[in-house]
């Protein structure tokens, strides 16, 4: 059972998204919060595998919530997908650079919104699509300073996880990795999993956009 926390400032929007997820068989609404500092409450006191959280709300709002539940500095981080009504691209790397392991906008189908949370609960990790474009030109652009250079993971990595790490930037599941390299999923996920702490990261989504904010590999 995937046990998923919500917080949004709007009544209506948490019990539209309560009402969807508890609808599904594998998903069970744990806690319904109405800013960021009652969802960094409600999630440390019940480690729900997924939160659900708008960006825009009074007091702690949605980005700041995320840092402090998923942050580079967090031992224990609980995964967060952020939906939101903005796309502004502040936001959407804001919500990125805070840790979040998905970013999808609430006119989203709800199918997508399910599969979302059951991808993030995963540890896939899912951006909305019309989104994808922007934020690896944006990440190609701006090229930040990031902890692990470009040179340094690759003398941190096996040739196996480069390799993994090169067509997870592609946007490729597991399964389809598995395929591609001749592996077993398992051994892609073990893979992955010995991965991502050597670059600081948490989420297949950061992995993939580190390889592009560090120049590993080009648009």
């Amino acid at each position: 059972m995937i046990r998923v926390a919500v917080a949004d400032d709007q009544p209506l929007v948490r019990a539209g998204l309560r009402t969807l997820l508890q609808t599904e068989p594998d998903i069970e609404v744990v806690a319904v919060a109405e800013d960021g500092a009652e969802a960094v409450e409600q999630a440390r006191a019940l480690r729900p595998d997924v939160v659900c959280m708008d960006i825009r709300m009074p007091g702690r709002d949605g980005i700041s919530a995320t840092r402090e539940l998923c942050g580079p500095d967090v031992a224990d981080p609980i995964p967060v997908l952020v939906l939101t009504t903005f796309d502004i691209d502040d936001y959407v790397f804001g919500a990125l650079e805070a840790g979040a392991s998905g970013f999808l906008l609430k006119d989203a189908d709800p199918d997508a919104i399910v599969a979302a949370v059951r991808s993030v609960a995963a540890g896939h990790g899912t951006l909305d699509t019309s989104l994808t474009r922007r934020v690896l030109r944006e990440v190609v652009t701006r090229r930040r300073t990031q902890p692990v250079t470009a040179a340094r993971g690759s003398e941190l990595l096996t040739t196996r996880e480069l390799d993994i790490l090169l067509r997870l930037a592609e946007g490729m599941s597991n399964e389809e990795i598995a395929q591609a390299l001749v592996l077993e999923v398992s051994a892609v996920k073990s893979h992955l999993a010995r991965m991502m702490p050597k670059l600081g990261v948490k989420s297949r989504l950061q992995a993939a956009v580190w390889a592009y904010q560090s120049g590993l590999i080009e648009r």
